[in-house]
């Protein structure tokens, strides 16, 4: 391991050449008023292995308490805010970029607790053995720049390991919020867990409870946005900690029996999540990582446990698991105190994800395209996506059948949006000529003639001005309550 040692150690201080001259400032500051100070954690993770970018947050930890701290950067950074002060972290900007200094401590949650209890600690091996893992428990100390890994960190990033200080038991004990920060590095760096990581998650899985719904949501959302986010919810749902957090999950695995044969509903997401990540980058127009995207392909079949029915001839059914869905996914997302708006998006698109499937016969009339732009909105291009990766069937030619004819319906909207602006479609009239043409006040009927004419639009395209009066005055006669 030597050997490979030397090699990580030349790629981290490479990786570290852009802030080489940051962390030296800094160190010099410290060292000069008698503190030690150490960039440690993720940086240093980062930087062995290659990963530092610009964005890349910079840690300090120190012996110097957060007053001291405050004083010391004082005249130097050119901002700082103390949020976590309380908790011995000072933030600060130095030279425009963003870094957290923290005072040398250990934490650890009563069992009742969702905030950790905090002392001060003296030595920096005290702060390094309360860390999540062995690969965030290196250190950098400054400014001599000498490498501090005291619990074989370097060894587990070559071996692409997630592997705890002390016992995974303890770790967790201190903190129930690392179990899902295993399952985050996991799908991030692509590694392998512990085996003890793993026993010590199946026994404490239930302690996840006591962290707030927003760091929970938080770690999820990493995983959600990896490069392997199967590997994280795999183990999630493995080690039971997907039954606190996201429950629904795990349901998705029913039972397969000799009579009541159906696609393994849990393998179907999972691969309906990779093939929504492919399209992120094939389809046009393509874009980043989404999570909006990501969070429906992951929640899109939540409804089917809860609708399944078995039905003559040994046929499984699943009738509108889709508007279940929808009502669950919001329950969820609120649960996990995910933005409104997001989980209204994340909703529609779910509830929506089977309208596309009965196109392929040719059954669709250009008011039933103009319907299906109109209700999916401004997550149009999400549903498209989603839509053809929830296709997994292993019959090419049912597989090639259902990419022609969303390949045809796409064309289709693009056609009707070239000459009828689908994205911003409206009546003929609007709310004052709806008023003017019937006499009538503001108030409810405006709203259902509105909606009649919008109908009418949706059915039959766009119409002059003379005949939607027409039709106007038609429906307002025949409406019972004229």
């Amino acid at each position: 391991m030597s050997g490979n040692l030397q090699v990580l150690r030349k790629q981290a201080l490479a990786s570290l050449g852009p802030v080489a001259g940051l962390l030296q400032r800094i160190g010099e500051r410290f060292d000069s008023a008698g503190y030690q100070i150490s960039l440690v954690g993720g940086p240093v993770r980062d930087a062995l292995v290659g990963r530092l970018t610009a964005e890349t947050d910079l840690d300090f930890t120190t012996d110097a308490h957060p007053e001291q701290v405050l004083a010391l950067l004082e005249g130097f950074a050119e901002t700082t805010w103390d949020v976590g002060i309380r908790f011995g972290t000072v933030g600060a900007r130095i030279d425009g970029r963003e870094v957290e200094i923290t005072t040398y401590r250990t934490e650890a949650y009563d069992p009742g607790s969702r905030k950790p209890e905090v002392a001060f600690g003296t030595e920096l091996s005290e702060d390094l053995i309360r860390r999540d893992f062995t690969i965030n428990a290196m250190a950098l100390t400054l400014p001599s720049m000498e490498f501090v890994d005291l619990f074989e960190g370097i060894e587990d990033l070559a071996e692409r390991r997630i592997r705890t200080p002390g016992t995974a038991q303890q770790s967790f004990d201190d903190d129930p919020l690392r179990m899902m920060r295993a399952a985050r590095f996991a799908a991030q760096l692509n590694f392998t867990v512990d085996d003890d990581v793993i026993t010590a998650m199946q026994q404490q899985a239930e302690r996840i409870e006591i962290v707030s719904a927003e760091r929970v949501r938080e770690e999820l959302t990493k995983i959600v946005m990896s490069d392997h986010p199967r590997i994280g919810l795999t183990l999630m749902v493995d080690t039971g900690l997907a039954d606190y957090v996201l429950p629904e999950l795990p349901l998705l695995r029913l039972e397969e029996d000799e009579h009541h044969h159906h696609k393994d509903v849990y393998e179907h997401t999972l691969t309906v999540l990779e093939q929504a990540m492919t399209l992120e980058k094939m389809h046009e127009p393509t874009c980043g990582p989404d999570l909006t995207l990501r969070l429906a392909a992951l929640l899109h079949d939540i409804g089917k446990p809860k609708t399944r029915r078995f039905e003559a001839g040994g046929k499984v059914s699943f009738h509108h698991h889709e508007v279940v869905g929808a009502r669950m996914t919001k329950k969820r997302m609120q649960a996990l105190r995910y933005p409104n708006d997001l989980t209204d998006d994340v909703a529609t698109l779910v509830e929506l994800h089977l309208r596309f499937h009965g196109y392929g016969t040719g059954e669709w009339t250009d008011s039933a395209v103009r319907r299906y732009v109109r209700d999916s909105g401004d997550q149009l291009v999400r549903l498209h996506k989603l839509t053809r990766a929830d296709s997994t069937t292993r019959n090419r030619k049912r597989a090639m059948a259902l990419q022609r004819a969303y390949d045809d319906l796409e064309m289709r909207i693009a056609k009707l949006s070239e000459e009828e602006e689908l994205a911003s479609i409206r009546p003929d009239l609007d709310g004052k000529q709806i008023m003017d043409i019937l006499e009538i006040p503001p108030g409810p009927a405006v709203g259902e003639a509105y909606n009649f004419l919008l109908g009418l639009r949706l059915d039959r395209g766009p119409m002059d001005e003379a005949s939607a009066v027409e039709a106007l005055k038609a429906w307002w006669a025949a409406r019972p309550s004229a």
